[in-house]
């Protein structure tokens, strides 16, 4: 679960603090759900990929949300790529231990990993119509009630404080009718309504504001390998039948490529791990720009995204020197 420290917000300049922690929270999270959606043996998994899509898709929404809350802010996002295995920006821990992530293949500890980063305050029970065991589920401040608090101190700051139309990032060609502009407390709240929906869903229920699964309970149903479905049960919902989950239709990628020496590796490896590092930072730059009101650089990411999933499939492909093995992206930035 996403764990952060709440303090006081008694400045704009704070509130811009927090904001560009909950961005790069965001594009924190990308690496380790794509590594988990690229992972998948194509033509297999369809419901579990389908999912991690609508999950990665999303996340990428909540990024560029937050960021026009920020620029209507007057501040300037920028993107820090993460380090992997390691921690999301920010005060992120409980009682003293810092939630380290990793880069995995799809598999059960990817999806408990998932459930971590995505847990509500209060996750809920549903009856089970099949006995399957449980993943542990713990209470901590969550990433919703970061943004909550932050929500909380907007609405408060007087008209004059929001800049409207000032670099945002509405863009219909690549995120229609789901990416909006902020310009005033209104626009702000909806937008950390959407995020904390998407992710959390409510303590009541576990769908969002579009009536889809929030991210949450997604990664849940791929955990257990069973479909979440509404029911006459007090909750509303019940684990049903199974979503047709086979972990061993993955390709043998190694877990945190950016561990691993390449250096040692075959050709073929070596080329396919550049390409999809110079995807990366060239999407990462890109996005940096969008984000900064060159609203043009955003269909650049897009097709950088592109790039990097096709250098993906090449190094899934590329057997490393233990040719049982291969290796996804490693998501290393360089500066271009």
């Amino acid at each position: 679960m996403i764990l952060l420290k709440l303090a006081p917000i008694t400045s704009i300049a704070q509130a811009q603090a927090m904001l560009e922690t909950a961005i790069n929270v965001e594009f924190g999270t990308l690496p380790p759900y794509l590594y988990a959606q690229l992972t998948i043996l194509p033509g297999s998994n369809g419901p579990a990929l389908a999912r991690l899509q609508s999950i990665t898709h999303q996340e990428m929404i909540h990024l560029c949300l937050a960021a026009n809350i920020l620029n209507a802010l007057g501040g300037s996002p920028k993107l820090s790529p993460p380090t992997y295995p390691g921690p999301l920006p920010g005060d992120i821990g409980h009682d003293g231990k810092v939630l380290t992530l990793h880069i995995l293949p799809f598999g059960k500890p990817a999806m408990q990993q998932g459930m971590n980063i995505e847990m509500p305050v209060d996750p809920i029970d549903f009856p089970q119509l099949k006995t399957l065991a449980a993943a542990p589920l713990v209470k901590a401040v969550t990433i919703g009630q970061f943004y909550e608090a932050l929500d909380a101190y907007l609405k408060t700051l007087p008209a004059t404080a929001w800049q409207a139309g000032r670099n945002q990032i509405a863009d219909k060609q690549f995120f229609p009718g789901q990416l909006f502009a902020v310009n005033n407390y209104a626009d702000a709240h909806k937008a950390i309504q959407v995020i904390i929906s998407e992710g959390e869903g409510t303590s009541t229920d576990p769908l969002d504001f579009g009536k889809e699964l929030a991210h949450f309970y997604r990664f849940e149903e791929i955990y257990r390998n069973q479909v979440l479905t509404s029911s006459d049960s007090p909750q509303g919902f019940s684990w049903g039948g199974p979503l047709g989950v086979d972990y061993d239709k993955v390709f043998p990628a190694i877990a945190d490529p950016q561990l691993h020496d390449f250096s040692k590796e075959p050709p073929a490896a070596r080329e396919a791990q550049a390409a999809c590092t110079i995807a990366y930072s060239a999407m990462v730059d890109s996005l940096n720009l969008a984000l900064n009101g060159n609203t043009a650089q955003l269909g650049i990411a897009v097709r950088k995204m592109f790039d990097l999933r096709m250098a993906a499939i090449q190094a899934l492909h590329a057997p490393l020197t233990d040719k049982h093995k291969v290796a996804g992206p490693a998501f290393i930035y360089k500066k271009i």
